[in-house]
């Protein structure tokens, strides 16, 4: 499944492309840390190979993502049905969320940081309806058996790493994760 991760913050970007393959999703993931980029790659593939899922950071500098969705207008009637976009927001703010009904390509608003639980909801319905497309009446999901590092524990560890980068970018932290 052709999965966009559009954030500027490289940190929080490879962090969600971790959480996802944790969570199930499988390769190809194409991380964007630029909302240009991505539409800029987007647009000429959108007749060969539509993207189903994209996670698009709101708070981003130059294209944000409200941009980024504006620019998607011309484009709803062909990505409408087939991609999901999920927000990917630090933000609390309720007029973001009511803003997102004004959005018909809008799937849902994930606060950051990504969790285990939130990946597996988005994947959910895809693996019923390919295992029922594969054997008929099953509603049994299958899915990747990735090791269970506890999914609040490792958004903890998220969310401590960016507080930590986001207080001070101009040190070099290392971590060690046992």
């Amino acid at each position: 499944m052709l999965t966009y991760l559009i954030d500027d913050d490289p940190i929080s970007l490879f962090l969600s492309e971790q959480m996802l393959r944790l969570g199930g999703f499988q390769a190809p993931i194409l991380p964007f840390s630029e909302a240009e980029a991505a539409l800029a790659y987007l647009v000429p593939r959108l007749a060969t190979e539509r993207p189903q899922v994209i996670f698009l950071d709101l708070n981003m500098p130059v294209m944000n993502g409200w941009q980024f969705l504006d620019a998607l207008a011309p484009h709803v009637v062909v990505l409408q049905g087939g991609c999901q976009i999920y927000l990917l927001t630090s933000s609390l703010s309720l007029a973001d969320t009511t803003r997102t009904s004004s959005y018909p390509l809008i799937s849902g608003v994930i606060h950051k940081p990504l969790d285990e639980d939130e990946v597996k909801a988005i994947l959910a319905p895809r693996h019923n309806s390919a295992s029922q497309a594969l054997s008929g009446s099953t509603t049994e999901i299958k899915g990747a058996t990735a090791p269970d590092y506890g999914s609040k524990t490792l958004s903890l560890l998220i969310i401590s790493l960016q507080l930590i980068i986001s207080s001070d970018r101009h040190k070099i932290y290392k971590y060690i994760i046992i």
